[in-house]
């Protein structure tokens, strides 16, 4: 039912538009109810992200049981759960790709959605580095690296309109993370800058590809954007729209 209604409610966002579908529209499409709508949605931008709750499940239990030799290669490794689920129906995605271009709102959906990911990534280096200091530090940075290489990859993919293989870039991006970031914490300590008191109140990365999908100058380049938390979602979006070119 939960597929059922998800391909419904994509159907009729492509003929009719994101705002101008009401959920009674879907579930008349789909046959049932709106209380069965509500069963497996909360509302309709959860619909045109059906599969991520699962993914992102599956990327926790993956996390649970990856060894502790190598906390940078598994978060990698994890981030490439994401990249299969898009590759395993490249047409769903790259439609769901150029739908959250045109739709503000779910734009915003999506940087939640991202921000997920990157805070389960970043649990899971914090369990090895540790919740203090550096190690803290060390853990938000690597998950927002690595949210990063692997967003520039799979936009290159969905821009392309899901031609060839999206697990190349994403792995070539992937690689210089890990080259980055896979040496022990202590190598690093010594020759750390001080970071100024002022500047160590709780932030919040985000991560992605400059232009959209307008073809514009920024097209593949990737914009890194560090907002205070509890910073208004609006505020958020509308920097990072000024930044990558979007109106």
């Amino acid at each position: 039912m939960r597929e059922v209604l998800a391909q419904a409610a994509f159907q009729l966002f492509l003929e009719r538009g994101f705002e101008r579908t009401t959920v009674d529209d879907i579930v008349a499409r789909a046959g049932v109810g709106r209380r069965s709508f509500f069963r497996y949605f909360p509302s309709k931008e959860d619909a045109v992200f059906p599969d991520h709750e699962r993914c992102l499940a599956e990327m926790t239990e993956f996390l649970a049981a990856a060894v502790d030799s190598d906390p940078v290669g598994a978060v990698s490794d994890a981030a490439r759960i994401v990249l299969r689920m898009y590759a395993a129906n490249p047409e769903f995605s790259v439609q769901r790709y150029r739908l959250t271009r045109e739709v503000p709102g779910l734009r915003t959906y999506e940087l939640s959605v991202v921000r997920r990911y990157e805070q389960t990534l970043a649990g899971h280096l914090r369990s090895r580095f540790g919740e203090d200091g550096d190690g803290a530090l060390r853990a938000e940075v690597i998950a927002a690296s690595v949210v990063a290489a692997h967003n520039n990859g799979l936009r290159l993919w969905l821009r392309s309109g899901g031609e060839g293989d999206p697990e190349v870039a994403v792995d070539h991006a992937l690689a210089l993370v890990r080259e980055a970031w896979g040496r022990p914490a202590a190598s690093t300590a010594s020759t750390a800058p001080a970071v100024p008191e002022a500047s160590t109140a709780p932030v919040v990365p985000f991560a992605v590809s400059g232009g959209g999908g307008g073809g514009g100058d920024g097209d593949g380049e990737v914009v890194v954007m560090v907002a205070r938390k509890g910073t208004p979602m609006w505020r958020v979006v509308q920097q990072i729209e000024a930044a990558v070119g979007e109106n």
